[in-house]
């Protein structure tokens, strides 16, 4: 079984390829330097024969003769020079060849000359040339083409010996990587196992090496880190559900058991059944913004993106909560940057976000106070802030108020679920934008909080001037 795996692993694959490769470029290798090396040995010998026959041509008949009669001998079919010469009939005289060449013209050029050219006596094909020479006489000089078969051998031999060596280390190398790697895969799985199994703390094993598989692990880990925090979050998500409903089913459980226990008036009765619907409320407003994050934070909502003006988002919000504000004595203005900003995104989700933003800022904030919202770019980003003077939110809890059902102790004698942040979040996330949460003025000590949120350049629609 881990024999067939090991060979069915990428990187014995890759090795195959790779020794394919090396075979097919030493193959490469082999034919145009044999092309080459025969090109330079037929251009060679060409110039030796022409050469050698200008040489012979300058010499006397009779010393052309014993030349030609020192060189002769009677086997051809070893034989790698040819002399001979040949009367003006083209009869042998003395030398090598004892039948004038098929094919072959005394014309001072060279001729390739096969076996069969000279009745079959050689066994190697001839480069050869036949000149005239002194005396009426015909002088013909060969050079065969054994070189070249042996320079094939010898290229062919050195190839086979460089390349067998070289293809059965490379074989052996991609073994030992593959049983490597897949001992490596082989911890994966098991860990993987583990985890399938309930244990959420375990973790891919990450080695030293820098390569695919450690940078594979590394990103299931991190995976796997936020998996567990999603899952303690919705662990502590359902903790808080039930704390949060308990408390006013309680009531209204315990205002219906009293109402029923005792003999009360109409009006009575009307109170308790007036507090029990507002306890009820309370329950389903819950589960009702539970819902809707949820709903936001599956992205369900992208497909109603558009162009939105945040300067007349603004305006809305301050033409619908400027009477509640007034009711409280506190004065709701807007600030708006030179010129439009517009933004892609949603334009009732926004209206949700401000209106929550707009709603806890006149919520918190003592009479006599204010709240602004500003609109302003800056640098390539759209700002929009909620500026109040109310009791603001320290340093500590500014992350902490953006998770579910967190209230602070200063705002706990305020009627709430501790959603409202969530779903401002949840919704900014949609858009890619987000909420930075600073004190009101330069020093923490002092009252009153700044909501910005912050679109991205890439939400940004820039317009002309």
């Amino acid at each position: 079984m881990i024999r067939n795996e090991l060979f069915r692993t990428a990187t014995f694959r890759l090795t195959l390829a790779v020794v394919a490769a090396m075979i097919g470029s030493a193959a490469l290798q082999f034919f145009f330097g044999y092309s080459q090396a025969n090109v330079f040995e037929a251009r060679r010998s060409d110039m030796l024969l022409l050469r050698e026959a200008s040489i012979l041509q300058r010499e006397t008949p009779a010393e052309l003769e014993q030349q030609v009669r020192d060189r002769a001998t009677d086997d051809l079919r070893i034989i790698m020079n040819v002399t001979t010469l040949f009367d003006t009939q083209q009869h042998y005289i003395v030398g090598d060849l004892h039948t004038w060449p098929t094919g072959l013209v005394a014309d001072g050029h060279v001729h390739v000359i096969g076996p069969e050219a000279m009745g079959g006596g050689s066994a190697t094909v001839l480069r050869m040339v036949a000149v005239s020479v002194p005396g009426g006489r015909y002088l013909v000089l060969g050079r065969s083409r054994h070189m070249r078969t042996e320079l094939r051998l010898m290229m062919r031999h050195s190839m086979l010996v460089s390349i067998v060596p070289t293809v059965l280390f490379a074989l052996v190398t991609g073994i030992i990587l593959s049983h490597r790697a897949l001992s490596r895969v082989k911890d994966m799985h098991e860990a993987i196992d583990r985890i399938m199994e309930g244990d959420l703390h375990e973790r891919l094993p990450a080695g030293k090496q820098n390569d695919d598989l450690q940078r594979l692990a590394g990103s299931v880990n991190r995976m796997l880190d936020r998996l567990e925090q999603l899952l303690d979050e919705i662990r502590d998500v359902g903790n808080d559900i039930a704390h949060d409903l308990r408390t006013p089913l309680a009531r209204v459980r315990a205002r219906l058991d009293r109402a029923l226990n005792a003999d009360h008036s109409a009006a009575a009765l009307r109170n308790v059944i007036s507090r029990t619907i507002d306890d009820l409320d309370q329950s389903f407003s819950i589960i009702t913004a539970l819902l809707r994050i949820g709903e936001i934070e599956n992205g369900r909502r992208r497909a109603g993106f558009g162009t939105v003006d945040l300067d007349a988002l603004v305006t809305d919000i301050v033409d619908l909560y400027e009477p509640i504000a007034e009711t409280k004595g506190i004065r709701l203005s807007h600030v708006a940057g030179d010129g439009p900003m517009q933004v892609q995104g949603d334009r009732d989700l926004l209206i949700e976000v401000l209106a929550n933003l707009v709603d806890n800022a006149i919520k918190f904030t003592p009479e006599r106070g204010w709240v602004q919202i500003r609109t302003r770019m800056s640098g390539d980003c759209a700002l929009l802030q909620v500026v109040d003077t109310g009791i603001g939110i320290p340093a500590g809890e500014r992350k902490a108020v953006m998770g579910r059902f967190y209230r602070s102790d200063k705002s706990r004698h305020i009627p709430g679920s501790g959603l409202g942040l969530s779903l401002v979040s949840a919704i900014l996330a949609l858009h890619h934008a987000r909420l930075d949460i600073m004190p009101s003025r330069m020093h923490d000590s002092l009252p009153g909080a700044t909501m910005s949120i912050i679109f991205p350049p890439s939400n940004v629609i820039q317009t002309g001037n």
